[in-house]
C-alpha cells in the first residue's frame, strides 16, 4: 500500500467540515488529516480535539506547513482564486472545492498560476459520480432511447434563503451554487461543442442580491438540445431529469426511473407521407409494440471522486475532471451572467 496523502483541510464550514471530513473518514488508509485552517476559534479547536491535528488561522499559515502534501480548500467562493494561488506557490497539490473560481477570467488566471506551479491543481467536480447522472448516461449511451435530442434537468425548491451564497460580493446565487454541478452534467450530456446558448435570471425567493432562478438552454452542434433549471423559487418541482429519444423518453425522480420505449427486436413497418386528402384520423393508426418499465437507480456515491484524486496523486491516473472541463462550466456561468444585473 502506498502512504496516505497528507492533506490539510482550509475552511472548517459546511463542506469543510459537514462534508469532507465526514467523506474522508472512510478514507483513512488513503488520506490523513494533518493540519486545518479556519478564521475562527472554536472551528479550530473542534477539528483539533476530533482529529489531533496541527490548526491555523489563515491559509498561508496552513500552505507552509512541511508536513502538509495536498491542500484541500473548502472556503468562500469568492476566496477560491487568492487561496489557491497561495497553496500553489507553496509546492502543494490543491483539491479545490467548486466553483472553481467565480468567473471565466479567474478560472483563465488561476489555471495559468497552476501550470507555472509544481503542485497540482484538481477541480472537485464530484457530482460528476451521481450514480443517477452516470446510470442516466448508461441508458442514453445503450441507443434503447434511439437518437437522444433533448435532455432537461432540474433542480427545484423553494426557500427565502439568507446565508452568504445569496450575495453577489461572496460569489453566492444559483449559478456559483448548483450551477457548476447541472452545467458540468448539461456539457457531458451535450456531447459536442456548444453552438448556441440562451440563459434567463431572476430573483425570486432568496434575499440576496444574487439570482436564485437559473434558466439555460444549450443547443450542439449535433444539433442535441439541454435545458436545465435550477431554482429556489418553485414550490411544485419537476423531475430531475427527462430524456427525449427517437425511439422513447425517460424520466428520473428521486431515486426511480420511469422509461417508455419502443421494442428493440420489433420491426416497424415501412410508412411513407401521403399527400392526398386525409380522412378522418390524423394519419394512419399504427399499433407500437412499447415496452415500459421502473427501475431503481444504481447504487453508488460521489465520493469516489476521493478514491480518483488518491489514484491521480498516488499512481499516475489521469484525474476525471479536466481543467479545460472547470473552465468550460465558468464559461458558461460567465456568458450567463453577462449583461444582467447579476
Amino acid at each position: 500500500m502506498s502512504k496516505p496523502i497528507r492533506i490539510g483541510i482550509a475552511g472548517l464550514g459546511r463542506a469543510g467540515w459537514g462534508m469532507h471530513c465526514r467523506e474522508l473518514d472512510g478514507r483513512t488508509e488513503r488520506f490523513q488529516i494533518v493540519a486545518a485552517c479556519d478564521l475562527i476559534a472554536e472551528r479550530r479547536e473542534r477539528m483539533k480535539e476530533r482529529y489531533g491535528c496541527r490548526v491555523y488561522e489563515t491559509v498561508d499559515e496552513l500552505a507552509h506547513d512541511a508536513s502538509v502534501e495536498l491542500v484541500d480548500i473548502a472556503t468562500r467562493s469568492n476566496d477560491h482564486l487568492n487561496h489557491a494561488r497561495i497553496a500553489l506557490a507553496a509546492g502543494k497539490d490543491v483539491f479545490l472545492e467548486k466553483p472553481i473560481c467565480v468567473s471565466y477570467a479567474e478560472t483563465k488566471e488561476l489555471i495559468a498560476a497552476a501550470e507555472a506551479a509544481s503542485g497540482t491543481l484538481y477541480v472537485r467536480h464530484n457530482r460528476r459520480f451521481d450514480p443517477d447522472f452516470l446510470h442516466v448516461r448508461e441508458i442514453i449511451a445503450s441507443g434503447v432511447l434511439g437518437d437522444v435530442f433533448e435532455i432537461r434537468l432540474a433542480r427545484h425548491g423553494y426557500q427565502r434563503r439568507d446565508d452568504w451564497q445569496t450575495l453577489r460580493e461572496f460569489g453566492g446565487g444559483q449559478l456559483l451554487n448548483w450551477g457548476p454541478h447541472i452545467i458540468d452534467h448539461a456539457l457531458r450530456f451535450l456531447d459536442a461543442p456548444v453552438r448556441r446558448m440562451y440563459s434567463n435570471l431572476k430573483r425570486v425567493a432568496a434575499v440576496g442580491d444574487a439570482e436564485d432562478h437559473v434558466k439555460i438552454v444549450l443547443e450542439g452542434e449535433n444539433g442535441r438540445l439541454v435545458d436545465l433549471e435550477i431554482s429556489g423559487g418553485v414550490a411544485l418541482g419537476e423531475p430531475q431529469y427527462r430524456v427525449f429519444g427517437t425511439r422513447g423518453s425517460l424520466e428520473l425522480s428521486g431515486a426511480e426511473i420511469t422509461m417508455k420505449y419502443l421494442n428493440p427486436e420489433a420491426k416497424l413497418a415501412e410508412k411513407s407521407a401521403n399527400a392526398g386528402t386525409p380522412g378522418a384520423a390524423f394519419g394512419t393508426k399504427e399499433e407500437l409494440d412499447w415496452i415500459e418499465q421502473t427501475i431503481a437507480v444504481h447504487a453508488g456515491s460521489n465520493t469516489v471522486i476521493w478514491d480518483k484524486l488518491y489514484e491521480a496523486i498516488r499512481r499516475g491516473e489521469p484525474f476525471p475532471v479536466r481543467l479545460e472541463e472547470a473552465a468550460k462550466v465558468m464559461e458558461v456561468v460567465s456568458d450567463a451572467k453577462e449583461g444582467t444585473e447579476f
